[in-house]
């Protein structure tokens, strides 16, 4: 138990320290008196800047990596399978070609294009589900069919680059983002994350095996369904507003096992302040790093999460939670 705190306290001071060091940071520096000036007392056009544009992309990264850290904690508990992850098995690049084609098609609807992200989502998580059905589910063959769901989406994705419509809609990530982008995934992410603290308890259950679960009167099929629609959603929506970033739901799930165990009363939480400071980490390093030139938090995700990954995929050679 005392571990568990002092790993909450830990993560929300580094959260607190990487949220000051984004919003200060960057092209624009700022000091934290000339920041506390600007906000309460006078008038900064430094401080203007920040508001509009710095304020923004904190808010989305702490959104998005809560929201993907978290479908992969709940991905990973569907199916028993530590490497499961929205990046790694074409949700997120499923997501991103529905919103896409929706977007060239149907460009009057372009309101509704996080429902349309959601969509493809849910098709590409269908589609890993039953291609990967031969009997039962194999934790190994999930990846494998993931991993091919997700080359064929991305291409796809690719494939239409070039269209005029979606040309303005390729180049995102937090660069430029406004309060209308915050304001809608802040909206969805706070539902869904909501949503996940009470599906602890089932996530908790789907450990055990199926037999052992149903003879308890669970319902495994309905819990399945609902918790993967959950981070189906999560993984989504952010897709939706800030693009595709891999491996987080695969990274920040297994580190914090490591400090707060695999209890998904826990569990949850701690990953969504753990991915909030990944994300956020990942892209005040980007954006500082070479300034004024900016990497994309997806781009280093990836950089970090291959490595990870591969090292994952050795290490995991039996079904998650047995």
């Amino acid at each position: 138990m005392m571990k568990n705190i002092m790993s909450f306290i830990v993560v929300i001071v580094l959260l607190i320290i990487a949220i000051y060091l984004s919003v200060t940071s960057g092209s624009i520096t700022i000091s934290f008196g000339e920041l506390l000036n600007g906000l309460f007392i006078g008038e900064s056009e430094k401080v203007e800047i920040i508001k509009d544009l710095r304020f923004p992309r904190v808010i989305l990264a702490l959104c998005a990596g809560a929201s993907l850290a978290v479908s992969g904690v709940l991905l990973q508990a569907v199916m028993r399978n530590p490497l499961a992850d929205a990046g790694v098995i074409g949700i997120t690049s499923g997501a991103s070609f529905i919103k896409l084609l929706s977007i060239i098609l149907f460009p009057q609807l372009f309101f509704f294009s996080t429902l349309f992200a959601f969509i493809g989502g849910l098709f590409a998580c269908f589609l890993v589900f039953s291609l990967s059905w031969k009997n039962e589910v194999s934790p190994v063959r999930i990846i494998l069919v993931g991993i091919a769901v997700n080359a064929m989406f991305t291409g796809l994705v690719q494939a239409l680059k070039g269209t005029p419509a979606a040309m303005t809609e390729m180049d995102i990530g937090f660069a430029m983002k406004t309060w209308n982008d915050v304001e809608t995934l802040l909206t969805y992410s706070i539902i869904g994350l909501f949503i996940s603290l009470f599906l602890a308890q089932s996530c908790n259950i789907l450990l055990l095996q199926d037999k052992t679960a149903k003879n308890i009167g669970f319902n495994v099929s309905f819990a399945r369904v609902f918790i993967s629609i959950v981070a189906v959603y999560l993984a989504s929506i952010s897709t939706a507003v800030v693009g595709s970033i891999a491996f987080v739901g695969l990274l920040v799930p297994h580190t914090a096992r490591i400090f707060v165990g695999s209890d998904h009363k826990t569990l949850i939480p701690f990953s969504m302040l753990a991915g909030a400071l990944l994300i956020l980490t990942a892209d005040t390093i980007g954006r500082s790093l070479f300034a004024p030139t900016e990497i994309s938090a997806a781009v280093i995700m990836s950089i970090i999460g291959g490595p990870f990954f591969i090292l994952m995929l050795r290490k995991s050679d039996r079904i998650y939670g047995n």
